[in-house]
């Protein structure tokens, strides 16, 4: 028994829609103290942290081969990190946890109203009611990604040791 909890855990990875993730090199640090694998999916060459959990995938420049990519393959018990609210949504779906780079979690309970709320802001921007970007990304945001990040890897492997 001890031994298939282990085998599961080992496949349990961690997927980032890498082309404008800020907190790159943090997931890299956390996902190796964990031993879990790590997918920097981006649609080009960049550079990454390096490691040996660390694996770069490039994809077509097609619209939305990243997220695509890794729709496709992340499930129960695996991380996304994305800001992109319909990737979000998909892996979701698919039984993933999902944050995005601020350490906001996507859940069951807000994706609904993050979706809305992005249509809404779309609709919005062609309409010129709105304009302007994100705020800048903090410190703030990088500590509490890192927080939430090992809060999701350490609530993943208590549920796969229960």
């Amino acid at each position: 028994m001890l031994s298939s909890v282990f085998e599961k855990e080992a496949r349990l990875e961690i997927y980032v829609d890498a082309d404008a993730c800020p907190v790159k090199s943090e997931i890299v640090r956390v996902a190796e103290r964990h031993g879990w694998v790590t997918h920097m999916v981006s649609n080009s060459w960049m550079r990454l942290p390096e490691g040996p959990l660390v694996k770069r995938v490039v994809v077509s420049d097609g619209f939305d081969a990243a997220d695509d990519w890794i729709a496709e393959r992340a499930g129960a018990g695996d991380i996304v990190v994305t800001a992109d609210i319909p990737l979000a949504d998909r892996c979701l779906k698919a039984g993933a946890r999902v944050l995005g780079p601020t350490g906001k979690p996507f859940t069951a309970d807000n994706i609904g109203t993050a979706v809305a709320m992005r249509e809404l802001m779309g609709h919005l921007r062609d309409t010129g009611e709105v304009s302007g970007n994100n705020p800048a990304f903090s410190k703030r945001d990088r500590s509490q990604f890192l927080q939430v990040l090992e809060t999701e890897i350490q609530s993943i492997k208590r549920a796969y040791k229960a």
